[in-house]
């Protein structure tokens, strides 16, 4: 399959390039100090990480800490809404700590200790990141130092407390919008006066390289086992494949599984509270090319070319830019990128919750929503929903804000 003749039989090999760009979008714009630490996390990742030893014990990590592989769901009463429709959840909900991330937390996590590293450094939004980390910390016995904005850590109560149960010191950010755009800000900060002795493991495909490429080849699994588990239980692959998209770790690593195939790739965005600028974090949908934390992508701009406000009900998407491989990937039509707003989302977190018994992610809820969406419009075969994570960490904000409906 070819898209601007792209060769996706050969894709993982040419993309990102030595330099770490996806076309024009990637590359590493920090200081020269701090490149000295990123060069050593990337010949580590290209030495240690590819290594059979590296990957035998991650692959037991996986199987037997993380319970992996993953099942796929049929959601049977959903579907029974749509005439010739079939919707399917790809459960990362049930990864140990709940979500997704602990696919590149662990691998992280394994690389530090492997460098001989002492501490974890991250920021997170919704928590799901930085509870995935702190659980690789402690299984590793690192330290680990979490910085998350306030306005997420009031909403995000409970992933809060995970975190500190689990030993990690969680610091709170109150600069500017106080979310997630402003706990990357700290984090990469700390990371520059403490690189001799941490690594910064970052909480998404964003980042200058090689943490878009390492983070993504963490998340490939899901692609694989999703691939494999659909033509296992249906002798054919999905028509469409959903997933939401905010830095984008979720998305691009179950696109990974499908790219060379005749599917579908849809990428969510959050829409929030509506189009203008401050009221959802679309940045794909409605931003332009521009550099933030260290790679080139595009993001939401203000006035003076700066990063925008953003908005998003759901803490994990509320970021200005998405990663620079998803930048490639819309710029070339692999993937369509759209958008769902904030009640549209409610409405799928509570429907998934009464229908099939699964309490989503308010992220993930944002792909479900983008799926019944399609199915409604007339879409037509099976649609693969990426769930990204569970939805024990919103339910308090949700029924505090919108009450139980």
């Amino acid at each position: 399959m070819k898209y601007q003749n792209i060769d996706f039989n050969n894709y993982f090999a040419n993309y990102p390039d030595a330099n770490g760009y996806f076309g024009k979008y990637g590359g590493s714009y920090i200081p020269q100090d701090l490149q000295k630490a990123i060069d050593e996390v990337n010949i580590a990742y290209q030495t240690i990480a590819q290594s059979t030893a590296f990957n035998d014990e991650l692959q037991r990590i996986r199987k037997e800490f993380q319970g992996r592989p993953t099942p796929i769901t049929h959601l049977k009463r959903i579907s029974s809404q749509f005439a010739g429709v079939e919707l399917y959840a790809k459960r990362e909900d049930l990864n140990h700590t709940g979500a997704h991330k602990i696919n590149h937390c662990m691998g992280e996590a394994l690389l530090a200790r492997s460098m001989g590293k002492t501490k974890l450094i991250a920021e997170t939004g919704a928590g799901q990141h930085g509870v995935a980390l702190a659980t690789a910390a402690a299984y590793f016995g690192l330290a680990c130092d979490i910085y998350m904005g306030a306005v997420d850590i009031k909403k995000q109560a409970p992933n809060v407390a995970r975190m500190k149960i689990l030993g990690a010191n969680v610091i709170e950010v109150t600069e500017g919008l106080a979310t997630l755009k402003e706990a990357v800000d700290a984090a990469f900060k700390a990371y520059c006066q403490e690189y001799d002795n941490a690594i910064y493991c970052i909480g998404s495909v964003v980042g200058p390289h090689p943490f878009p490429m390492m983070v993504r080849d963490f998340q490939k699994i899901v692609g694989i086992e999703a691939r494999k588990q659909f033509l296992a239980m249906n002798g054919c692959l999905p028509d469409a494949v959903v997933a939401c998209v905010g830095g984008g770790s979720n998305a691009i690593g179950i696109f990974c599984g499908f790219l060379n195939d005749d599917v579908e790739l849809y990428g969510v965005e959050p829409l929030g509270k509506g189009k203008q600028l401050g009221q959802h974090a679309a940045s794909l949908t409605y931003g332009q090319e521009g550099i933030m934390h260290g790679f080139n992508s595009i993001m939401l701009k203000d006035q003076d070319g700066n990063p925008a406000p953003v908005y998003s009900i759901a803490s994990g998407l509320d970021y200005p830019s998405s990663g620079p491989e998803h930048a490639f990937l819309h710029d070339i039509g692999r993937v369509k990128y759209d958008v769902i707003n904030d009640d549209e989302t409610i409405d799928a977190f509570f429907e998934l919750s009464r229908k099939e018994g699964i309490i989503p992610a308010i992220e993930s809820s944002h792909a479900i929503a983008y799926a019944k969406k399609l199915a409604k419009s007339g879409k037509k075969g099976h649609i693969l929903i990426n769930l990204s994570g569970r939805g024990d960490k919103d339910m308090d904000h949700i029924i505090a804000t919108y009450g139980i409906r």
